[in-house]
């Protein structure tokens, strides 16, 4: 596998282009799992070999539940991604947690209902550790680097992933604050659970638009969503040109890397040949089949 990009974003809502990006090449990957949400872009930032992926394709014509996923990342492991940052909008289910802020979160609730999560199946068996499911490091010096932008971060804090396309009730937003959680978005499932699989650190940037529904007189609209929306955008797009050279040289010490050492259950003799083939690109080194 030729390594063409180091770093990828993955642009949610409103993020579809990345300025900066210098010698761009589209690229269009196969992959075992169906087509991706579109072209890759690769190129260099800051002198770092990037690729970007507008997650809802282009012109937004994705719904959260049609983004494939698998293809998504399969595509970025392909290229030789090591690190993903994900970019994507997200409702404040806290009042610290204001329009505009920044969240770099550190835990994940899973509320989605139709989504392939796994690549594994049909004849390999893996169970992943995800009690971390974000990589920490990538985190921590996102939001480190937001902060030095004048931008309202916060570290940490739980994000709830929901099925959607529809936002939030009434009573489902009072739930989710009740349990204690900070953000509520859509997107960030499957991507991290596939990300961990591929052993690529994948760290979310999310990017608040609004209170959500519970607070009295500051209900989600689409107005309110898209107009903060673009001032989000493009201070995303300031902290990733900031972050990607560090991002870049940042040693991969943690879990991620080598997340399916000793997670794939399944003996190498009674593994599936047709899916350990299919599954190459992330279980090669680990069956020899």
């Amino acid at each position: 596998m030729k390594k063409q990009a180091h770093i990828a974003v993955i642009g949610g809502s409103g993020l579809y282009d990345m300025p900066g990006l210098s010698a761009r090449q589209e690229v269009r990957i196969k992959t075992p799992f169906g087509a991706p949400s579109g072209p890759i872009l690769l190129g260099r930032l800051k002198g770092v070999p990037c690729a970007f992926l507008p997650r809802h394709g282009r012109g937004h014509v994705l719904l959260p539940s049609e983004v494939n996923g698998r293809a998504n990342i399969w595509a970025l492991k392909h290229l030789g991604v090591e690190r993903i940052v994900s970019v994507s909008a997200v409702g404040s289910l806290q009042e610290e947690f204001a329009p505009r802020d920044f969240v770099f979160p550190d835990q994940l609730v899973d509320e989605t209902k139709s989504r392939a999560s796994t690549f594994f199946g049909a004849g390999i068996v893996a169970h992943v550790a995800f009690d971390r499911p974000f990589c920490a490091e990538e985190s921590r010096l996102l939001c480190a680097r937001a902060r030095g932008l004048g931008l309202h971060a916060h570290q940490g804090g739980t994000l709830v992933c929901m099925e959607g396309p529809a936002f939030s009730t009434k009573a489902e937003s009072e739930y989710h604050r009740r349990q204690g959680y900070s953000i509520i978005g859509m997107t960030v499932l499957p991507e991290a659970k596939l990300a961990r699989e591929a052993e690529i650190c994948y760290a979310p940037a999310a990017l608040v638009t609004d209170y959500d529904c519970w607070k009295e007189g500051e209900e989600v609209s689409s107005e309110k969503v898209v107009k903060n929306l673009a001032v989000n955008v493009a201070n995303a797009q300031r902290l990733i040109a900031a972050s990607v050279a560090e991002l870049a040289a940042l040693p991969r010490r943690c879990r991620c890397a080598t997340a399916l050492a000793g997670a794939i259950f399944t003996q190498a003799p009674a593994a599936s040949r047709r899916t350990a083939r299919k599954l190459d690109l992330l279980v090669g080194k680990y069956l020899n089949t």
